[in-house]
């Protein structure tokens, strides 16, 4: 695949910031309501500390009109008491409230990620087909902790900034309205181009966000497949992909920058040029006797606490456009439709026999294009069912839809006389054993693999799945035996001792309905033989589905189907299709020959031999 296309994305919504609000209010209703009264505290708390903020600037008339003007020194030490109790409220309540808020948004925090991590596990699969695994833990992980700022330290200091730029308004105007009016004009001018600039932030953090997504995701493929990097000497091409994603992180980086520093440029300019101007008609009234110098430094002082708030929300404000972005973002992931949303979803199966029945079942991973057409067969209690075919032909997808991983387009799929589509998912997939040809080991234990079919099993019984499917044999020479670590992905064991761990984790599920899908594809010859016993006591008395390419594994199934193009096109026991000479013939006697060629020597003892004549098969 050519490097360009590994870092396109889909096109970045540009809803602005107050479509991410609505988008986000939903969740940030949840997240608050359980929290008011711990919130209702924290506002007030922030008023009581700005408030107790303005006791020093308040104290400025007082100290130059009455104080040293009129030579009252007597006042002097009121005032200091007044200004350190002030400032001891201003601190204890602001210490307060930093703990109650800050600690709230880190619960918030965990909250946040255990609620869209369990949503994000019952999603459908179509879902994880669609979207990189990285993307989505970036979303679990870093746009949830942006959203901290929005309910904990980032909101107190908005909400105090903006509280004390009222407060210091409400003494603006006592002391002169026409000073006050001048000031407004200029923070007004300033917060215009703020929202201009805000408006443009928004789309941008979301695009910064997707782009974050992104590198995560191609980051942590990289990292997967390191082998497959380093096999294919693809070092340099993952380097250009991984540069380009990081590019385009930073030309938008570089465009908020752009766009803050404007920021901070008008908010510079009209502050200063507002603050020129009150000098400028302030000195003319205290001249003229209209003002005092008391009120002029009292007016001073309060300005800039409106003023630096006003700076103070623009920075404050970029901090909580971009958690905006994040929670809309996290809403929109919650709002995927899960598993268990099909309302027609709502019958417990209980404990099954086993009888299956695909009924003219059609499905489709994309409208129009169907994988498979007229499906129909049925499985017995306690019998094997083979698939076979070639590679693409859908084998994997009738198994997805035997574990309801998707629903079918047309038809219906029976399990006991219930219809699958309306049964309850973890009522029917307890009942479910699956080894799948992709084995997949947690970077945990091999007795916690194993058990995680079962998490309440016993000790004996764990062990007793490991003896059957013989991971005993390497587990107890390890020097930890069951409680070695088997690294991320089963990296440390080899393929076949991965695969034995997945048996032992289908035997210790005790499932009604078993799932193989070369079971024992990563096995050598003595493993699998050694096996071959364990996989029949499995097989006893539930009913099985196997897909096979070695057709050596599946001769004595009970029913053979032969899936080509989406279809079943053959189908019977492995003695009536090798005698109907059709398509399983053909691939059956191929297999045989090149077994006899010494490519897979264990097929030689299974099943008849095939008619040699002079024009096909090696030469007598």
């Amino acid at each position: 695949m050519p490097s360009n296309l590994l870092i396109l994305t889909p096109p970045t919504s540009q809803k602005g910031l107050a479509g991410y609000l609505r988008g986000a209010l939903p969740l940030l209703r949840e997240i608050t309501r359980p929290r008011l009264g711990r919130f209702t505290l924290g506002v007030l708390l922030v008023i009581v500390s700005r408030a107790a903020s303005l006791v020093v600037p308040g104290s400025f008339k007082i100290l130059v009109d009455q104080i040293i003007a009129a030579r009252r020194i007597t006042l002097l030490g009121p005032l200091i008491l007044a200004i350190v109790a002030g400032v001891i409220v201003h601190a204890s309540s602001s210490l307060a409230v930093t703990r109650l808020l800050g600690k709230e948004g880190l619960r918030i925090v965990a909250y946040l990620r255990c609620r869209v991590q369990e949503h994000v596990g019952r999603l459908r699969l179509s879902y994880f087909d669609r979207n990189r695994v990285g993307g989505i833990v970036a979303r679990i992980m870093l746009d949830i902790e942006s959203i901290r700022n929005l309910v904990g330290i980032g909101v107190i200091e908005f909400l105090g900034s903006l509280l004390t730029a009222l407060f210091s308004l409400v003494c603006l105007v006592s002391i002169s309205a026409r000073l006050t009016a001048i000031s407004l004009s200029f923070v007004a001018a300033a917060m215009v181009v703020s929202k201009i600039v805000m408006a443009r932030m928004g789309p941008l953090y979301n695009e910064i966000g997707t782009i974050h997504a992104d590198i995560t995701g191609r980051l942590s493929e990289s990292l997967s497949g390191i082998r497959v990097v380093k096999g294919y000497r693809a070092e340099a091409q993952e380097a250009r992909v991984f540069s380009g994603h990081v590019q385009r992180l930073l030309h938008c980086s570089l465009r908020s920058i752009t766009s803050q520093s404007w920021l901070a440029f008008s908010n510079a300019l009209f502050m200063g040029m507002g603050t020129a101007a009150v000098i400028f008609v302030a000195t003319r009234q205290i001249l003229s006797g209209a003002l005092t110098p008391g009120d002029f430094f009292t007016f001073m002082a309060f300005a800039a606490f409106v003023t630096g708030p006003v700076l103070q929300l623009s920075a404050i404000g970029s901090t909580l456009a971009e958690a905006i972005a994040c929670l809309d973002r996290t809403q929109d992931l919650l709002n995927e439709p899960s598993e268990d949303a099909n309302l027609e979803r709502r019958r417990d199966i209980g404990p099954i026999q086993g009888y299956v029945s695909f009924q003219r079942v059609c499905f489709s991973y994309e409208s129009g294009q169907n994988v498979l057409c007229d499906i129909t067969f049925e499985a017995q209690p306690g019998t094997v069912t083979a698939l076979v075919g070639p590679s693409g032909a859908g084998k994997s997808t009738i198994i997805g839809l035997l574990m309801a991983f998707y629903d079918s387009s047309e038809g219906s799929i029976i399990v006991d006389g219930a219809d699958l589509s309306r049964v309850t998912l973890d009522s029917y997939r307890r009942q479910l054993g699956v080894v799948l040809q992709d084995t997949f080991l947690f970077d945990g234990t091999i007795h916690e693999n194993v058990a995680f079919a079962r998490p309440d099993a016993s000790e004996a019984e764990v062990l007793e799945a490991c003896r059957i499917a013989h991971v005993r044999e390497f587990a107890e020479r390890f020097p930890a035996r069951y409680n070695t670590v088997v690294g991320e992905r089963g990296v440390r064991l080899s393929g076949g001792q991965r695969q034995r761990i997945s048996i032992a984790r289908a035997i210790l599920a005790d499932p009604r309905i078993l799932i193989l899908d070369e079971a024992t594809s990563s096995l050598d010859s003595r493993s699998e033989a050694a096996i071959r016993d364990g996989l029949s006591y499995l097989m006893k008395a539930r009913t099985s589905f196997v897909i096979a390419h070695r057709l050596s594994t599946i001769h004595r199934a009970d029913q053979i189907l032969f899936v080509e193009d989406g279809r079943i096109v053959e189908r019977g026991t492995h003695e009536e299709l090798y005698a109907s000479r059709g398509k399983y013939y053909d691939l059956y006697t191929r297999q045989y020959w090149t077994a006899a060629a010494g490519a897979h020597p264990a097929l030689q003892d299974n099943g008849p031999e095939p008619a040699r004549s002079q024009s096909s098969g090696p030469a007598q």
